[in-house]
């Protein structure tokens, strides 16, 4: 039987936690439409992300390791395929909207620069006197404005709730701060899933490349207190395992630690805080999904060993120096000479400001399309 938006939204309101966004009280959007008549707005909402070129960008765009390090190591795009895996999970679990949460996923990291946080840093420091940069920022000016897919309107047009959960996106990197969103009020419980799942992927996937590229050895698993008691967990299992099923191994077991904890810790919190409702979220004193004390601890003690010992790396900050000059001087480059730029950014420079089209031209780039612009501006006889 086909089923329409209109079931599909009943469906919804009789089967989600009372806590739950329902697709049917969405505020809407920017540029009024017409429902579709088998999806809900979320559902649309996730497939135009799928389908914008800024999501296709992620592919080759930085994770930790820059794209021609490796074909297996982890890319935005796969980062941003396993923070929506984590998502949905826990959003099945705590019987919130998943479509909402896919949708947050797949759109948190659309806004990030190509080679990362070193990406990330230089255009923050060069775009200091003309408007700043912060890649959540900068993923809604996406969305909104620079991606081109539709005759009616600029960027996707997505909901309000989407667009929301964008801008309140924090993590350890990011406090994004946008006055069209009110700030006293914390974001849905959806999107504070997404955050907490953001948190475990990046963590999860870190160890695995880290210890894949020799970054880090197997004395790594008894470096800090929650991989050992993870590894342990393993051994315990399986015995003797050789050195890649054993990284995989306790990378799945790490995911279900966090997972696990994420899931009962929450759940407890809703029921202690009395949360009964959308508005009880937005009002709570503090966000209602997150880790137990504990784990958090372990978590961030976690997070703090990657930090110096891969983040950190010799190899890892050699290549983010050298990217990180590579946006200073293509940056330059097209200021100095802005005929330089494409013709269809020399005309939103005209609307925009001439270092905000920069920007948005370099932050839409991915790592080789960045350093093949390089290449042409700087050695012009090698790659014309």
């Amino acid at each position: 039987m086909l089923m329409t938006r209109e079931e599909m939204a009943a469906r919804e309101d009789r089967g989600l936690a009372p806590y739950a966004m329902r697709s049917a009280q969405s505020r809407g959007r920017a540029h009024p439409e017409a429902e579709h008549p088998q999806r809900t707005a979320y559902q649309r909402d996730r497939e135009r992300i799928i389908h914008a070129t800024a999501f296709r960008r992620l592919e080759y765009k930085t994770q930790v390791f820059v794209n021609h390090e490796g074909d297996h190591y982890r890319t935005r795009l796969t980062h941003t395929i396993e923070v929506a895996q984590i998502g949905r999970a826990v959003a099945r679990a705590l019987n919130v909207n998943e479509d909402l949460v896919e949708a947050v996923a797949l759109a948190h990291d659309l806004g990030h620069t190509p080679f990362g946080h070193s990406g990330e840093d230089a255009l923050r420091e060069l775009m200091k006197d003309h408007g700043g940069f912060e890649h959540n920022v900068h993923g809604l000016r996406v969305v909104d404005l620079l991606e081109r897919s539709y005759a009616d309107f600029r960027g996707l047009n997505l909901t309000w709730e989407v667009r929301e959960s964008i801008a309140k996106h924090v993590t350890t990197y990011d406090h994004p701060k946008i006055s069209a969103f009110d700030p006293e009020l914390r974001p849905l419980v959806e999107a504070q899933i997404v955050e907490a799942a953001d948190g475990t992927a990046y963590i999860a996937h870190d160890v695995d490349d880290a210890l894949a590229a020799g970054l880090l050895d197997e004395s790594a698993y008894e470096r800090t207190a929650l991989l050992a008691e993870v590894a342990r967990e393993v051994d315990g299992r399986f015995g003797r395992l050789d050195e890649r099923r054993r990284r995989t191994q306790v990378v799945r077991a790490l995911i279900n630690r966090l997972v696990g904890d994420l899931c009962a810790t929450t759940s407890a919190r809703i029921e202690e805080m009395k949360i009964g409702s959308v508005e009880d979220v937005r009002r709570a004193p503090a966000n209602v999904v997150g880790f137990s004390p504990e784990t958090q601890r372990l978590k961030d003690d976690l997070q703090q060993y990657l930090f110096v010992n891969v983040y950190r790396h010799y190899r890892v900050m050699r290549m983010a120096n050298k990217a990180k000059r590579f946006i200073q001087e293509i940056f330059h480059a097209y200021v100095t000479q802005p005929n330089q730029l494409p013709p269809d950014y020399q005309e939103w420079a005209k609307r925009e400001g001439l270092e905000q089209a920069v920007c948005d031209y370099l932050a839409g780039m991915t790592d080789r399309y960045a350093q093949d612009e390089y290449l042409k501006l700087f050695f012009p006889y090698e790659r014309a």
